[in-house]
């Protein structure tokens, strides 16, 4: 229980990725706010869940793209348990299924940056002032491994792009938020989150297998483990760092060689 009597905020923390975050979060004993924007029934399903760990939750609704409503979504957040001491940026856009998968390029990369890079950017400087102030905190982003190594294609072109800005800002809001800030990042591999599951085609099934050396497909729950380490005691001395969880990236090339 290496988070009990602490408050955690997990943005885009409905369904995924997000979801398995929160409920790790409250298995270290945290009181988690659940963040959703247009699935609210499911964030409710993801408090109940927390509840049953005898820890306390409370559901915010808020668009993370709009900066007004987010400094409104901060302030009732930070009053809830007076103070934030974790918030992860997990709220991130959707662009391979649903009605945006059909948009344009541009249309996809202004949608992506709105939500992912601005909403972590506003969020993260909001809240890391405030922990900054009150002398300590924990604010962990979401990248993305390949960022380094760039990916081809558009999907590659548009996560490159927005995960590099998100992991680079992490290690320059480390440093203006030191010593009493710690600020992270994590940057899955192949996570089976719905377009795994439900979408990708047998090619992708096969190269997210073999671009990594565990030769599978990552988890919600891997990354909410590394999430959960990141935001403990056991980290106090981790800051301003990526840390990828692939299980050991390596290109295609790489596997047949």
């Amino acid at each position: 229980m290496q988070l009990r009597s602490k408050t955690a905020v997990v943005t885009g923390s409905s369904r995924g990725i997000g979801r398995a975050i929160a409920l790790r979060l409250a298995q270290e004993g945290a009181d988690v706010i659940v963040h959703g924007h247009a699935h609210a029934d499911d964030a409710h399903d993801v408090a109940i869940e927390i509840a049953d760990l005898d820890v306390k939750s409370h559901v915010m609704m808020a668009d993370v793209s709009d900066a007004r409503t987010m400094e409104s979504f901060i302030d009732d957040a930070w009053k809830w348990k007076d103070g934030i001491d974790v918030w992860v940026n997990n709220a991130g856009a959707d662009v391979l299924t649903g009605k945006v998968a059909n948009l344009s390029f541009q249309q996809k990369l202004d949608h992506l940056w709105q939500i992912d890079v601005l909403g972590t950017i506003v969020c993260s400087r909001a809240v890391g002032q405030r922990m900054k102030r009150v002398g300590g905190g924990v604010i962990l982003n979401i990248g993305w491994d390949q960022a380094w190594e760039g990916m081809e294609g558009d999907s590659g072109e548009m996560f490159a792009t927005v995960k590099g800005a998100i992991m680079s800002f992490t290690k320059s809001l480390a440093k203006s938020l030191s010593p009493e800030v710690r600020v992270n990042c994590v940057a899955p591999g192949w996570i089976k989150t719905s377009w795994g599951e439900h979408h990708a085609s047998e090619y992708w099934q096969q190269r997210a297998m073999h671009e990594s050396l565990r030769s599978r497909w990552g988890t919600p729950k891997d990354i909410a483990d590394a999430v959960c380490f990141l935001a403990s005691p056991a980290a106090d001395f981790i800051n301003g760092q990526i840390l990828p969880v692939n299980g050991g990236f390596q290109t295609s090339q790489q596997r047949d060689e």
